[in-house]
């Protein structure tokens, strides 16, 4: 039946009309849980488009319009990490789908249920050349959980169901993530003369919104036997490894994006540390234990490489970040085995490790001392003064945080960031996700390469809901992190001349307040460590960016100067 109550049009070939089936298919995604859709205008997709319109408007989904499918993908994105639940983007056909394979590459490796409704040409219409139709099944190959090509006039129900239930990890064996629903839709693709959206309810459906928090573990059995262990705690380990470090008298090396860095175990500049626990050292590391996905630095790759340290992977259900067989750590799926692998730490095993971790951390403190800005600086500010929701980009923004960012008592902001394929892709638009689906003050912080690649996450149409969404751009005019990799040192050498710069360093001299304008988005530039922190401490209203300026030039000197006094402040304190 149509919103007027007249019976269904059956397409002229049999079956269901071409609205009709978009019904039948939105009902089924609300039904399977999906509050969000980020639409992107087209022809061949009207017939969602009008569907998800009558539900917007009787208040059982809340729809979202992006013009640019690379950002209506990843803000869908955005929308499925801060709620939990399953998010979908409506594009049409031809190359509006494949806008969207980066964003399903990330939620393929991140485990994110992100549902593609792709719309396309019915089968007597396809191999003809007819306009903007391409091989749209399988299009995403291995990078979603579920495909499925439902023909025109079909009852799009069963397929619906089936995906969602695979995109949220009901199958078993197979994690969450992401699936295709290729719906193909025949003419008229428009709704009946008689239909319309109805009067609005007002009513809206919202999922709950993830919030930082803390567990308790009882502390371990003094059974356990004793053991030189370190808890490394990935991207999105949760607070879980924060509890099982202080059940079990262990120190927590974790990553911002773990959402485990806090508490009375947490280390902070930790990477920096390891060598000081190497096997020449009277301390040497005997065993790791690891949760989430390690993805920041080199230290910690070479340590979980270590074929003399046996390590284990605590996995209580399938991921997505590798195939099984390819990592050398000792799956295990419960706690319990966790602990009697990991043993209790001895008291001058935490001792250790959390005063050199205090030296380490007053050390950096003092190189960055100063009004000047810097990576590494704005990184410690920000973990410091946000709370809400916090994103960070890709490349050097999540590593300033995760070697000065100082571990607070308890968590203080949930923690996002793309860690699935580690791009630059899409972050502002990933960020405006999370702000609208979190529902409170948040905060991104990326370098200004990784904002220009997706300004255009900027543009919101008119009438589109305003996040509460903070911009804190690190401007150093290029691309910073390679010149803190094997590629500064090529520069240094000027064996081959400006190419270093000019390929990496990509400089540029864009006007970050004129394009913010242009998206009508406030702007505010800073250049001290007392101005951002003062722009920090107020409250997040609408879209900001804070733009920091600063020299890449002289970060790898930085970095070098950091590294020099953190190893002589934690020499002192361990007697080395």
């Amino acid at each position: 039946m149509s919103p007027s109550g007249e019976p269904a049009v059956p397409a002229a070939g049999g079956g269901l009309g071409a609205v009709e089936a978009a019904r039948v298919a939105v009902a089924a995604l609300i039904g399977s849980g999906v509050r969000y859709v980020v639409v992107a205008p087209g022809s061949r997709s009207a017939p969602m488009a009008y569907a998800l319109a009558e539900a917007d408007a009787a208040g059982r989904v809340e729809l979202l319009v992006r013009i640019d499918e690379r950002d209506a993908g990843f803000t869908a994105l955005g929308l499925a990490l801060a709620t939990g639940a399953p998010a979908a983007v409506l594009t049409t056909s031809g190359t509006a789908v494949g806008n969207l394979l980066p964003a399903v590459m990330e939620a393929n490796h991140a485990a994110v249920p992100l549902v593609v409704l792709s719309a396309d040409r019915p089968e007597e219409l396809r191999g003809t050349g007819a306009n903007q139709t391409t091989v749209q099944p399988d299009l995403f190959g291995e990078h979603v959980r579920f495909a499925v090509d439902v023909p025109a006039g079909d009852n799009p129900l069963r397929a619906v169901e089936t995906a969602l239930s695979a995109a949220t990890g009901a199958f078993a064996d197979i994690p969450p993530g992401p699936v295709q629903l290729n719906l193909a839709f025949r003419d008229p693709l428009v709704p009946a003369a008689g239909d319309g959206l109805g009067e609005a309810s007002g009513r809206r459906i919202h999922q709950a919104a993830r919030h930082p928090l803390a567990l308790d573990f009882p502390a371990a059995s003094g059974a356990l036997p004793e053991r030189r262990t370190v808890v490394l705690a990935g991207h999105d380990a949760g607070p879980v490894a924060e509890a099982f470090a202080r059940a079990h008298g262990l120190p927590l090396l974790a990553e911002p994006s773990s959402n485990a860095r806090f508490g009375p175990n947490a280390v902070g500049p930790y990477r920096l540390l390891l060598e000081h626990f190497g096997p020449e050292s009277a301390q040497p590391i005997e065993r790791v234990v690891l949760f989430g996905r390690p993805t920041l630095s080199r230290p910690v790759s070479a340590l979980l490489a270590r074929a003399d340290i046996p390590s284990a992977l605590y996995q209580p259900v399938p991921v997505a970040w590798y195939e099984p067989g390819r990592r050398t750590e000792l799956p295990l799926e419960t706690l319990a085995d966790l602990a009697d692998f990991a043993g209790r730490g001895p008291a001058s095993w935490l001792d250790a490790w959390l005063l050199a971790g205090a030296a380490a951390q007053h050390a950096l403190d003092l190189v960055l001392t100063g009004p000047a800005a810097s990576g590494p600086a704005v990184g410690a500010l920000v973990w410091e003064h946000v709370r809400g929701q916090l994103v960070l980009g890709s490349s050097n923004g999540i590593r300033d945080v995760d070697l000065a960012g100082a571990p607070p008592q308890e968590p203080q902001a949930t923690v996002f960031a793309n860690r699935g394929l580690a791009g630059i892709d899409g972050t502002l638009a990933t960020a405006t996700g999370i702000a609208v689906g979190g529902r409170q003050e948040t905060t991104v912080l990326l370098g200004d390469v990784t904002f220009l690649h997706d300004a255009g996450g900027l543009l919101l149409g008119a009438g589109e809901s305003v996040p509460a969404l903070r911009i804190v751009v690190l401007n150093d005019a290029g691309g910073a992190i390679f010149g803190l990799l094997e590629h500064g040192a090529v520069e240094r050498t000027g064996r081959y001349g400006s190419a270093v710069e000019r390929l990496f360093g990509t400089p540029h001299t864009v006007d970050l307040a004129a394009l913010a304008a242009a998206y009508g988005v406030a702007h505010r530039a800073v250049s001290t460590t007392a101005d951002l922190a003062a722009a920090l401490a107020e409250p997040v209203v609408g879209r900001s960016v804070i733009e920091v300026r600063t020299d890449r030039h002289s970060l790898r000197e930085l970095h070098g100067r950091i590294r020099t006094a953190v190893s002589a402040a934690v020499a002192g304190v361990l007697g080395r």
